[in-house]
């Protein structure tokens, strides 16, 4: 079988802030996608106190992935399904950290394929060592004064810092 268009996936999301673990699905997904698209979502789909403006979420993502031409970094906002229908993309990826995460995501793919019958969710699992990780946490820990630098880059860590003032 031979592929003549490129592969392009989409990675929504809040990614506030972008996580290591949130790097390694991106990485991941570049192994069955010949282009990824991080796209930050302007409403979240659960309700979350967000620390960092979409700006500054797409500067710090863009910033993570600058020498990686394959990824894209972009908002988006209204349903993801006629975001993903204009931008051409072949399927949504998913991270799954745990099986308390697989119920929502769940849902959300079920919804997703009633609004547009033809479009897929792939559901993949973060290097184990991320696998209790979350930006909340992240957020959460940073907060506190807690080092989070085994769990962000560092221009995410920098950005961390200057937030909560350290």
């Amino acid at each position: 079988m031979t592929r003549t268009d490129s592969v392009v996936a989409i990675y929504p999301g809040s990614f506030d802030p972008i996580t290591l673990g949130h790097e390694d699905v991106v990485h991941r997904t570049l192994r069955v996608a010949d282009r990824i698209v991080v796209a930050v979502a302007h409403t979240a789909t659960q309700s979350k106190e967000l620390l960092f403006t979409v700006d500054e979420r797409l500067e710090m993502i863009r910033e993570v992935f600058e020498d990686e031409g394959n990824i894209e970094v972009t908002s988006f906002s209204g349903l993801l399904v006629d975001f993903a229908r204009d931008l051409g993309a072949h399927f949504i990826v998913r991270g799954l950290r745990a099986v308390s995460d697989f119920e929502y995501e769940f849902q959300m793919a079920q919804m997703n394929r009633e609004l547009w019958h033809e479009f897929e969710t792939v559901f993949l699992t973060p290097d184990a060592k991320y696998s209790f990780l979350s930006a909340s946490l992240v957020r959460e820990v940073s907060r506190l004064g807690g080092d989070i630098s085994r769990f962000v880059s560092p221009t995410v860590l920098q950005r961390l810092e200057e937030k909560h003032g350290e």
